[in-house]
């Protein structure tokens, strides 16, 4: 096969998309050529964690929103790889809420299984993608070289995640705050902030768990200001929830209710953008975080070019077997198993998915929603079918065990989709966990 390929980031996603070439040339398949362009030295994308903020070492914006002593906030049944158990790579079933270090060492050991760390250039920053004729120039830069080239590929597949570039509201005051203001994305260790009053802006997923860090690492108090509902859990002592801070004067933040409150440091988890710089307009998705994402075909081919593939860019229930879901349909794309169809037909069926959604009343309408999703392109493909129905009960008993107690949902257990044996209890409460590397978490 003459074809090349060009992946774009080597996280879960565009490691899934290489996965899925390298299995189907397992089975006697003639596959493209592919080439991985990678910015940072190793592959994991996010999961891949780094002490710096701001730029690197080579002047680049850093990547990572990855910050220590991480725990999954989902249960790994919901994202254990169908081809590849926690139970293979461990050797033994392991507890349902691993830390950081221990997903990225399961990441990792499916590729290292596979083969494919050849396939990436590490340390190259992609610049431009651009088509004409049907053919796409990647303009890239070898860091270490500090050298530029461009190639020519037949099909661009963008893996490069939607969690690295922040928003970033402004708030009256901030210029004069007294305190230090920063994102979720440059946050990094929760023991910076012992014995401090934290102000969080924001109710998303990150400001539910960085404060619940702040909480667990030592925080004397943990303010979350919220634009239209507070979360609602039932929080430490220590804990309150706010209307939306209007302004800061000195320390003091002041909010819509007119309370007000003396905070140590702001930190904005207030989400993140889909952020393409690098493509060229004509191939670049824009689109909010939603389940069914604007202009993409299945929620992989990008309705303007169906050349260009976008993995793993939908809101996320699913997030590993769901990119592996994304990235075997669009190799059977590339490789000619399956068919797209006209823009008339490609628009209905992006129109028909936003109806669903839409239609949908509540989170637990959104799992399942995502689970057929999963669903549906896997039937496609020959990627291992598993229980998604498990795994949907998985993520609605792990709603409601936050409900139960927010502190204590990651000491359940559920049943693995792949190999249906119970996940044991670990050894120590989440709470009283504070060493998150793998040999402790790991220990009987």
């Amino acid at each position: 096969m003459t074809k090349r390929v060009a992946i774009i980031g080597a996280g879960p996603s565009g490691l899934a998309q290489m996965r899925a070439f390298q299995s189907a040339a397992a089975k006697g398949a003639e596959i493209p050529e592919i080439v991985c362009f990678e910015k940072q030295a190793n592959w994991g994308g996010l999961w891949n964690y780094s002490w710096r903020t701001g730029l690197d070492k080579y002047g680049e914006p850093v990547h990572g929103s990855m910050y220590r002593y991480l725990w999954s906030n989902g249960p790994k049944e919901g994202l254990e790889f169908a081809d590849y158990s926690f139970e293979e790579h461990f050797g033994k079933q392991i507890a349902s809420y691993p830390p950081r270090a221990v997903l990225f060492d399961y990441i990792q050991g499916r590729v290292e299984k596979a083969g494919i760390r050849d396939w990436i250039r590490f340390e190259t920053a992609v610049r431009n993608v651009s088509e004409n004729d049907g053919k796409f120039t990647v303009n890239v830069t070898d860091l270490p070289n500090d050298r530029d080239y461009s190639e020519e590929f037949d099909h661009v597949v963008v893996c490069s995640g939607h969690f690295s570039t922040p928003n970033v509201p402004h708030f009256d005051g901030f210029e004069t705050y007294q305190g230090r203001v920063l994102h979720a994305h440059d946050f990094r260790d929760a023991m910076e902030f012992t014995g401090k009053d934290i102000l969080i802006i924001g109710t998303s997923y990150s400001a539910e768990d960085i404060g619940s860090q702040l909480w667990k690492y030592g925080a004397k108090s943990i303010t979350v200001s919220h634009r239209t509902a507070p979360m609602g859990y039932a929080w430490p002592d220590n804990w309150q929830e706010v209307p939306l801070l209007q302004r800061m004067e000195g320390k003091t933040a002041h909010f819509k209710d007119g309370t007000t409150k003396d905070v140590d440091a702001v930190i904005l988890c207030t989400g993140y953008k889909h952020h393409f710089p690098f493509m060229d307009n004509a191939i670049r998705l824009r689109t909010p975080n939603v389940l069914a994402s604007d202009d993409l075909y299945k929620g992989v081919a990008y309705i303007k070019n169906p050349n260009v593939f976008y993995i793993g860019m939908q809101d996320q229930w699913f997030t590993f077997n769901m990119f592996d879901a994304q990235a075997w349909w669009a190799r059977d794309v590339m490789m000619n198993r399956i068919e797209i169809p006209n823009t008339t037909a490609m628009q209905a069926d992006i129109d028909d998915r936003q109806t669903r959604e839409a239609a949908g009343s509540d989170d637990y309408d959104a799992i399942w929603y995502q689970g057929d999703y999963v669903k549906e392109l896997i039937a496609e493909t020959d990627y291992p079918s598993f229980d998604l129905e498990g795994a949907c009960q998985a993520f609605k008993a792990w709603k409601g065990h936050k409900k139960t107690n927010i502190m204590t949902f990651r000491d359940n257990g559920y049943k693995s989709v792949i190999t249906g044996t119970m996940a044991p209890k670990h050894h120590t409460p989440w709470k009283d966990a504070l060493d998150d590397s793998l040999d402790v978490y790991l220990e009987n």
